[in-house]
């Protein structure tokens, strides 16, 4: 299996994770294998998705060891598309992408909501630092560049100067 995350993508991960995922049918194939659905004919049926367009995310998920393609019938050939290890690793963001659309509808409008599955209890996912469970998403948590970062990414980042 070919895994198209390459070192020269680092210089931006913003830009490296859109390149992979930021496509419309990608998102909404993924959510659908997280749903447990595996096979062609299902993620066609379910987001009504053209045959061409589909097989051309499938083969590009793949490819980027997001899903992995094994054959579970001889005659006709029959595959499925199973989540990796790295395609398992995006599903805070699909939570995370889907919370945030549900945050601007009346909450009679949400189609779709996140619940521990015991309980049934309707949850708010957050983004937290792991070390210390404070959210990440106000202002006193900022980019800055990385030990990798290209010389342009470093300049983006470098601290004003003072006058």
């Amino acid at each position: 299996m070919a895994n198209r995350f390459r070192p020269e993508d680092l210089s931006c991960p913003l830009s490296t994770t859109l390149r992979h995922v930021g496509e419309w049918w990608t998102l909404l194939i993924l959510h659908d294998a997280f749903d447990g659905y595996t096979r062609f004919d299902e993620f066609q049926r379910n987001l009504k998705i053209s045959s061409s367009m589909l097989t051309t995310r499938l083969r590009t998920l793949v490819e980027d060891g997001l899903l992995e393609r094994t054959q579970y019938q001889e005659k006709p050939a029959r595959y499925e598309y199973v989540l990796t290890e790295l395609g398992r690793s995006l599903r805070p963001v699909i939570v995370t992408l889907a919370a945030w659309g549900n945050e601007r509808l009346p909450a009679g409008e949400r189609t779709m909501i996140l619940v521990e599955a015991e309980s049934g209890d309707e949850v708010e996912p957050v983004v937290v630092d792991r070390a210390s469970g404070r959210r990440v998403d106000g202002p006193e948590y900022v980019f800055t560049a990385g030990p990798a970062a290209s010389e342009a990414m470093r300049r983006r980042y470098e601290p004003p100067r003072t006058r």
